[in-house]
């Protein structure tokens, strides 16, 4: 997640069940948020080994997908509330019912207000909430089932939002030049079209158990990341020859401790790849007020001079539709300030479409790489303003930290790692093997997660592919007969443990209830 954190603890095969706070000791984020990864981690892996890989309560299950045919070939799908899970996770496709207000006084305006019509109790697929699709965009329209049916499904994973996305977030008590507080993780859901040819289907009308199992081994090629990448302090020349060759400045120098954050920008293959990278994870990001050309007008330029903008530094200019989409952007240059009027002039103009909707709350995030990672004398050019992947050699950041990306790796955009470096140390924290060589690591994220919804062949012709399943508990059965008799004989063994006393008190209540019923 982009957010302002000293680093993340979290690893599932320590099998750590919980975090323990210790009196008198100094409080970290990366505690707190370790309790809540292991509270969601045992919750997930719990519900996906009891419920499968999704699936949703019968009678309640959501997403149930229905294709309509629009005019002017605006195809649209309407999906229907209700939970489902997807590898534990859960999703909630119940649109929010839309808020009273208070009548206007005016009775033309009140009555203009009854008359507006309520939005309906199902999403669409234009207006579902966290995939901005644009019907002007080709790629976005959905297939024709008259020409060939298609495949719906869910792509669901996690990213993080802060106040300047949702300004819900931001403590207005604590004044406008405090920094906010705490950030959000967000679970996005998507619905989307897939076409029988990506799932290696060529019968035209597949059965249910066809679909499902080629959608599952579409779902693990999508899932499985291969980029792989390791991170350590700058090593001297010849170090593993002369263990004894260290260089004074062969640590991490930098003056503070950092989380670095290494971001794949453009995805593909090695040679289009490209990343990107951050000391502060990718969390210094600015609201944007007012675009005006390649003019930028920001709510804020930072809090201090670690956190602001400077000429020469690389931003991203995005929106929430954008970050939802995690669609390749184009990162500008940082070419002038204003600082009275707080505004920037950029290189280029955004892309057309992003970051014009106030209610998308567009925003500026500065990454802190530079003209490419320089070596031996040897500079990398940038490509669309971010740093080509270079596999099978260490590539320098900043301050002694060098990464290094495995050869014949597949890279996607939004896969990241994070590298914690310690002025303490003068090292960064990374895994190694016993000889202290580092290890090469998958992503920390993003975690995607699939699962198929419908098989659409035409208007009111979507065959459903969810699963469901039904509540653990059941009605408590009454007692039969002879649970009932056993139960009478352990009483009257009970009474007759008692002793001779109790025994004589009820014979003698019978003899006088024998001797009332003679008179």
């Amino acid at each position: 997640m982009h957010a302002d954190l000293s680093r993340l603890t979290f690893h599932p095969e320590r099998h750590y069940s919980a975090v323990v706070a210790q009196q008198g000791r100094v409080q970290l984020d990366a505690d707190a948020n370790e309790q809540t990864a292991i509270q969601l981690h045992r919750a997930r892996t719990l519900a996906a080994d009891l419920i499968g890989r999704y699936g949703g309560p019968r009678g309640a299950a959501g997403f149930r997908v229905e294709y309509v045919g629009g005019r002017h070939d605006i195809d649209t799908l309407h999906i229907h509330g209700g939970r489902y899970y997807v590898d534990g996770i859960l999703l909630d496709a119940d649109r929010p019912a839309p808020g009273t207000p208070v009548p206007d006084e005016d009775a033309e305006n009140a009555e203009d207000a009854e008359d507006t019509a309520a939005p309906p109790s199902y999403w669409t697929y234009w207006d579902q909430p966290d995939a901005f699709r644009d019907p002007e965009k080709p790629g976005d329209r959905l297939p024709s089932p008259a020409q060939s049916p298609f495949v719906v499904y869910l792509n669901v994973w996690e990213r993080s939002v802060n106040a300047a996305e949702d300004p819900a977030l931001r403590e207005v008590a604590l004044g406008a030049a405090m920094p906010d507080t705490a950030a959000r993780v967000k679970v996005v859901w998507q619905v989307l079209p897939l076409s029988l040819a990506a799932l290696a289907i060529e019968d035209a009308d597949p059965s249910k158990e066809v679909v499902r199992v080629a959608f599952d081994k579409w779902a693990r090629r999508q899932a499985a990341a291969t980029a792989r990448l390791a991170a350590r302090s700058e090593r001297p020349d010849h170090a593993d020859e002369d263990p004894c060759l260290v260089r004074p400045d062969a640590r991490y120098r930098g003056p503070e401790n950092q989380l670095y954050r290494v971001e794949v920008h453009a995805g593909g293959g090695a040679k289009d790849a490209t990343f990107k990278w951050s000391r502060e994870n990718g969390s210094v990001v600015f609201p944007v007020d007012a675009l005006d050309g390649t003019w930028v007008q920001l709510a804020s330029l930072g809090h201090d001079d670690k956190l602001d903008l400077d000429v020469g530094d690389f931003v991203e200019f995005t929106d929430t539709a954008y970050a939802s989409r995690l669609e390749t952007l184009p990162l500008l240059r940082v070419e002038e300030l204003d600082l009275p009027g707080r505004r920037v002039r950029l290189s280029a103009e955004p892309e057309p479409g992003v970051g014009r909707l106030p209610h998308l709350h567009p925003f500026v995030r500065r990454w802190d790489h530079r003209e490419g990672p320089r070596r031996r004398g040897r500079t990398a050019t940038l490509k669309g303003g971010a740093v080509p992947v270079a596999e099978g050699e260490w590539l320098p950041l900043e301050d002694g930290v060098e990464v290094y990306f495995a050869k014949d790796g597949t890279y996607r955009t939004g896969d990241h790692w994070l590298v914690p470096a310690r002025t303490a140390t003068g090292s960064v924290e990374w895994p190694t093997d016993p000889a202290r060589r580092p290890l090469l690591q998958g992503p920390a994220g993003i975690a995607r997660h699939f699962a198929p919804l419908a098989l659409v062949k035409g208007e009111e012709s979507a065959v459903d592919l969810r699963l469901a399943f039904g509540p653990l508990a059941i009605g408590i059965p009454a007692a039969d007969e002879a649970t009932l008799a056993a139960e009478e004989q352990a009483h009257r063994e009970e009474l007759a443990a008692e002793g001779p006393s109790h025994g004589r008190s009820q014979t003698t209540a019978e003899a006088e209830s024998a001797v009332e019923g003679d008179e």
